[in-house]
């Protein structure tokens, strides 16, 4: 090997925790992903459907593990998902953002993330937690990521 050869190359530095903490990462967004296609096919038949001008809103959920290594208990978790302002749009009803009613067009469309205020809705238990139905001029706001959002309840 030459001197140009040898000078030129940069070694490449691997750090352990961060494509371990990367890998968590892609592993956890994958569970998420996973989680929303079975609600959209199997268990979709499952869960109610919006009529008119509602909307049907999985509320965001916190992972079982914080950052920090900590398990939280199944009661933080339900208390943490009841308290939630933030959902993901499953389904809208037939007359959900008409153009008589928001003529520049709909808010949010399925499959989005949306924030709304803390007693917006009704609850619906379901398996594995609850789901919202609310009306579609309750929607506060669009986010990417709901993880963004600090979560208190």
């Amino acid at each position: 090997m030459s001197k140009e050869q040898s000078s030129n190359s940069t070694p490449k530095i691997k750090l352990a925790l961060e494509e371990k903490y990367e890998k968590e990462r892609e592993q956890q967004n994958q569970k998420e992903v996973d989680g929303y296609e079975r609600l959209k096919t199997k268990e979709s038949e499952k869960l109610p459907k919006p009529t008119g001008w509602r909307m049907l809103i999985l509320p965001f959920k916190l992972n079982e593990k914080t950052k920090g290594g900590l398990y939280l208990g199944q009661e933080t978790l339900e208390r943490q998902q009841v308290g939630s302002t933030c959902g993901l749009v499953l389904a809208q009803g037939p007359h959900c953002y008409d153009k008589e009613k928001f003529p520049e067009g709909p808010w949010c469309k399925v499959g989005d993330w949306v924030v709304f205020a803390r007693y917006a809705g009704s609850r619906i238990q379901i398996d594995g937690g609850e789901v919202r139905i609310l009306n579609d001029d309750e929607v506060l706001a669009t986010i990417a990521n709901p993880e963004d959002i600090f979560h208190q309840y």
